[in-house]
């Protein structure tokens, strides 16, 4: 007997939900809604209370020593740390055990994020030459690693495992990329005495993974203080997450292994990456989303998109992040340089080089450090990198989908 129409429509919305807030998706999902909601919120007759909100200034510390700081900077300064500790255990993971572990392995992927880095930059600098909006020019080189992977995991099994794997390795280096650019040329008003005092605690963080020590607390105290130390150097306070992972031991204490409690053998890396991970993806990247997604739709003009800044940010992640990602992956490979994942297929490739523009959370995140927020710049960017996110999700989805069917081969030979 047939299910009734209402319940078969009951059904299918179940099967939808479950698969979108599925573990592998729900990060993915999440951020999509919390994007949707802060262009609603911000579009709505209670766009004002999202200004307030935002702006609310928060202060902690004590008489002699704050930090005073609105909401969203809160969330840029604080919680984008956090993501960047996590970042920088992926990093470590992979550069010790994962796809980084070797020269050879890490050739194309790291070909590939270079390409993805260069002419995107390339491109918005030649759009955005002499005008104030130049400053950008690091915007359309990042790639959101959540939302880029997330639209290969929505393909299942109609991509291979091995595609996933390389643009996770391409994304981390990725974001290694952004996190040297954001180090060198966004930094501001630098304090030699804050600065002296974040070298003295990456010192102290260093000396404590080669003593052996293992005490996770011992690591985040010196890491919250190396973040207070960061915020005040005028280097972005997000760097101090970055160098925290980048200390923290991989290897878990001697003789530790105990049966009952498998994350007593766990390094104190695995530990630290297994408890932030839920909180990044669930919690605070579309918490950062939801800050800084507001774009008022009303204020923008047909002339806000051919700007350079917008204009810029739209043909470097649509255009220069495929451009750059396939053509010199191509290039390494036919040099002999490399070698494409076993299973990938050159139409693989470039629906991944599309997906590499979806730009999203790390473009809105280099716009705030190149315009600030509240000005016309910013929200010309943020409405640019809506745009050409959204463009390249669907764009990629589309070209691997086509390119699976009836391309499943096991080689990198198919050049069509």
């Amino acid at each position: 007997m047939s299910a009734a129409p209402g319940e078969t429509a009951r059904y299918e919305a179940a099967s939808l939900l479950e698969q979108l807030f599925a573990p592998g998706l729900a990060g993915g999902t999440l951020l999509i809604v919390a994007t949707v909601a802060a262009l609603v919120w911000a579009n709505s007759g209670a766009s004002d209370s999202y200004d307030a909100v935002w702006g609310a200034r928060f202060t902690i510390g004590f008489e002699g020593f704050q930090l005073s700081k609105p909401l969203v900077l809160w969330v840029n300064d604080l919680l984008m740390a956090i993501f960047f500790l996590l970042v920088g255990l992926e990093i470590k993971a992979e550069l010790l055990t994962g796809e980084l572990n070797s020269p050879r392995k890490a050739a194309v992927p790291a070909i590939a994020a270079l390409g993805g880095m260069l002419v995107p930059a390339a491109i918005f600098f030649l759009v955005a030459h002499g005008d104030p909006s130049e400053r950008g020019w690091g915007t359309p080189i990042a790639t959101d690693i959540a939302f880029a992977l997330g639209c290969l995991r929505m393909l299942g099994t109609r991509v291979p495992a091995s595609l996933l794997v390389f643009l996770t390795a391409l994304a981390i280096i990725d974001d290694l990329g952004a996190i040297l650019v954001i180090t060198v040329f966004y930094a501001h008003d630098l304090s030699t005495a804050a600065l002296a005092t974040a070298a003295v605690l990456t010192i102290g963080l260093v000396v404590a993974n080669r003593l052996g020590v293992r005490r996770i607390s011992i690591y985040l105290v010196l890491g919250a203080a190396l973040w207070v130390a960061t915020l005040k150097s005028g280097i972005h306070a997000t760097i101090a997450g970055v160098i925290l992972g980048l200390c923290i031991p991989a290897t878990a204490p001697a003789g530790a292994v105990d049966s009952s409690q498998p994350a007593a053998s766990e390094s104190p890396l695995r530990v630290v990456e297994h408890a932030l991970a839920p909180w990044v993806n669930l919690v605070i990247i579309p918490l950062f989303a939801l800050a800084n997604a507001g774009v008022r739709l009303g204020g923008i003009t047909l002339s806000d998109l051919y700007s350079p800044a917008a204009l810029g940010i739209v043909l470097g992640l649509v255009v220069g992040k495929q451009l750059g990602i396939f053509s010199v992956t191509y290039a390494a490979v036919r040099l002999g340089l490399g070698s494409l994942p076993v299973g990938v297929t050159w139409r693989h490739l470039y629906g991944a080089s599309v997906l590499g523009g979806i730009g999203f959370t790390m473009a809105l995140f280099m716009a705030s450090l190149a315009y600030g927020e509240g000005n016309s710049l910013a929200e010309q960017a943020k409405m640019a990198i809506l745009i050409a996110s959204l463009v390249c999700g669907a764009a990629g989805i589309l070209i691997l989908l086509r390119a699976s069917r009836p391309h499943q081969g096991n080689s990198g030979t198919d050049a069509g």
